[in-house]
């Protein structure tokens, strides 16, 4: 059992799901070494089979935007700077940041969330 079935089970049913990683080397240069090692890491220890984008900035003056918007939109948790790794957000297919949860929240947790706003 890893960590994100209930969500990868949302997605394999055909649902309009999309989960998208955007990795980061802003929290304790975790990071490994390019772009495919760290697609290759996550896949390997967490089970990932989403796409991973490239190396992102998600704080700070260099942030990417899309990390702008989100933060921007559901600032959430105290700051709006994003605190560690897996921080993940929730948007719905209009385009609304709906939820933010932190990097302890498990994916097993959003799923209802995710349930709740895909069609029947």
């Amino acid at each position: 059992h890893r960590e994100g079935d209930a969500v990868v089970a949302l997605a394999e049913r055909g649902r309009l799901l999309v989960v998208l990683g955007f990795p980061c080397d802003q929290f304790g240069h975790q990071n490994p070494d390019g772009d495919e090692e760290t697609a290759a890491f996550c896949e390997r220890n967490y089970g990932v089979t989403f796409p991973m984008f490239s190396v992102i900035e998600v704080n700070g003056d260099d942030a990417h935007p899309l990390y702008q918007w989100l933060k921007k939109e559901k600032g959430g948790l105290g700051p709006s700077s994003i605190k560690w790794n897996f921080t993940k957000f929730l948007v719905d297919p209009e385009g609304n940041v709906i939820k933010r949860y932190g990097s302890t929240t498990k994916p097993e947790k959003i799923a209802s969330d995710i349930e709740k706003l895909l069609p029947a």
